[in-house]
């Protein structure tokens, strides 16, 4: 089975064309255009083993959100379609991502559900041109598209960089062992059948 898809959405604010392999080795090209958000999708794609290209215009003349959040949209849109009926899969996965003196603690469940916890000790702030709180919305557009509960605990952290970098790693592992295969699950991960 092959779970590689391509994603294009086009709006009045953005025009994104995503392509996303769940099974490659980490590869990726990414151009939004926002330097911030590239380094993070290109780390998201080497820690989650996954093959990336993301290029994505948009108004950026207004502010980044848009085309932040209408990436995580489509990003989340690929999962989703590339994961399929989730047969075989775990579809739960955690992962703690240390990144200098910032820890984070993923957790995630592929379940059809979106919704977001998002504790962190951001509250306003750039790093470089990106207002941190892009970051959050980032992940809103997820999982609200890839219908994934996603609980996101920064216990700690001070440096902006440090504890973004550290979600995007953990959630990025977290995903990898959702989406990977158990040979001892027949079926669809859920009592119900269906996810």
């Amino acid at each position: 089975m092959k779970r590689e898809v391509e994603i294009v959405r086009e709006t009045r604010e953005t025009q994104i064309t995503l392509t996303l392999n769940i099974d490659g080795s980490g590869e990726s090209e990414i151009n939004t255009r926002i330097g911030f958000l590239d380094h993070m999708l290109e780390l998201f794609a080497k820690h989650g083993l996954f093959n990336l290209n993301v290029n994505a215009t948009g108004d950026l003349h207004v502010d980044d959100h848009h085309v932040v959040e209408d990436v995580g949209i489509c990003l989340g849109e690929a999962f989703k379609k590339a994961a399929g009926d989730k047969a075989g899969i775990r579809r739960f996965g955690s992962f703690v991502v240390p990144m200098y003196e910032a820890l984070a603690q993923v957790d995630l469940d592929l379940c059809g559900r979106p919704y977001l916890l998002y504790r962190t000790p951001l509250r306003r702030g750039k790093v470089g041109s990106f207002d941190v709180e892009l970051a959050e919305e980032f992940f809103h557009g997820f999982v609200n598209h890839s219908g994934t509960t996603l609980h996101v605990n920064v216990s700690y952290g001070t440096n902006r960089h440090h504890i973004i970098e550290a979600i995007f790693k953990a959630v990025a592992r977290a995903l990898d062992i959702a989406t990977s295969f158990d040979d001892r699950i027949s079926g669809i991960p859920s009592t119900k059948g269906m996810l």
